[in-house]
């Protein structure tokens, strides 16, 4: 998909936002929601999408929006830094097919990185245990 296009109601993250699909929930607030990636690059990977935006990337967001946005964002980083401790974070978000995005609903990576451990490719990892996501995002929402 390219950086034009229309926005698809049917992605998953919107399905997400409405309750069809179950998520692990780390954050919400009225301008976002923040949950655990099923394809995680590392232990920790958290996922931050705008609530009411039909954006499919971050050049569609309109500036109005950005504010709650990146202020969620920040929030979430500085709890899974919190809650986890690792040595960095890598905050990232794709913009159009040959970026790397996969899903076309506007939405920021959180990925924790320890010295000497590989994280994994995006989108191409295995499936986490729904469980053990559950246990993260409770202890990444308790430092909130």
């Amino acid at each position: 998909m390219s950086l034009q296009g229309q926005y698809d109601p049917s992605n998953i993250f919107a399905k997400i936002l409405r309750g069809e699909m179950p998520c692990a929930k780390v954050y919400e607030d009225d301008h976002v929601l923040a949950f655990m990636d099923v394809f995680p690059q590392s232990r920790g990977h958290t996922l931050v999408i705008p609530k009411s935006s039909e954006a499919r990337n971050f050049l569609e967001e309109s500036p109005e929006r950005l504010g709650g946005l990146m202020l969620g964002v920040q929030t979430v980083a500085r709890a899974v830094r919190a809650a986890l401790e690792p040595d960095g974070l890598v905050i990232t978000q794709f913009n159009g097919a040959a970026a790397g995005q996969t899903v076309f609903h506007l939405h920021f990576h959180i990925i924790p990185r320890w010295e000497g451990q590989a994280i994994g490719r995006h989108a191409s990892g295995g499936m986490a245990d729904p469980g053990e996501l559950r246990v993260l995002a409770a202890e990444i929402a308790a430092r909130i």
